[in-house]
């Protein structure tokens, strides 16, 4: 179930003219589409679709098989736990289950204030600081499930997308 957020058409329409109404850069639409609103709303797959002449189908379809793009709201700070091997031998899912305690969300939602969005990754490319855990921009190193929560505070009192 998609949240009620409000999606500016005109942002939708200069996105569409930007890749100058091309359907070849579809995929490159939907990516900045995602970047502004944080997943990708029904009603810009809708103008995409009516002045593309794409078919929904075909939005759907790529919107539903790349992980990046989101038919549902992301949180503003998303938090990527690291599951590949290293971070997993070192206790990656124990950290993973106490962001998900935390937060109070299963693994892939994202929190009813639209602040956090809690994902496991295969690989963050850090495997000398494992466990790797990737909040916002930031990369935390060597990280254990009980810095967790102390660590979710510093976010909550900074400002949107900002580490205290």
């Amino acid at each position: 179930m998609q949240a009620n957020i409000a999606v500016s058409l005109d942002k939708v329409d200069k996105i569409i003219g930007r890749w100058k109404k091309n359907p070849e850069f579809v995929i490159e639409m939907l990516q900045d589409v995602q970047q502004e609103f944080r997943h990708l709303p029904r009603s810009a797959l809708r103008r995409i679709s009516a002045v593309l002449r794409v078919t929904p189908a075909r939005l759907y379809h790529i919107a539903t098989f790349y992980k990046a793009f989101s038919l549902e709201p992301r949180g503003e700070v998303p938090v990527q736990v690291c599951t590949g091997t290293a971070c997993h031998v070192r206790g990656s899912q124990r950290v993973l289950d106490a962001f998900s305690r935390e937060l109070d969300i299963e693994v892939g939602r994202t929190t009813p204030d639209l602040r956090f969005s809690l994902e496991g990754v295969r690989c963050l490319g850090c495997c000398s600081l494992a466990p790797v855990v990737k909040m916002g921009e930031k990369v935390l190193g060597d990280l254990d499930s009980s810095k967790v929560a102390r660590l979710l505070r510093r976010y909550t009192k900074a400002s949107p997308g900002k580490e205290a």
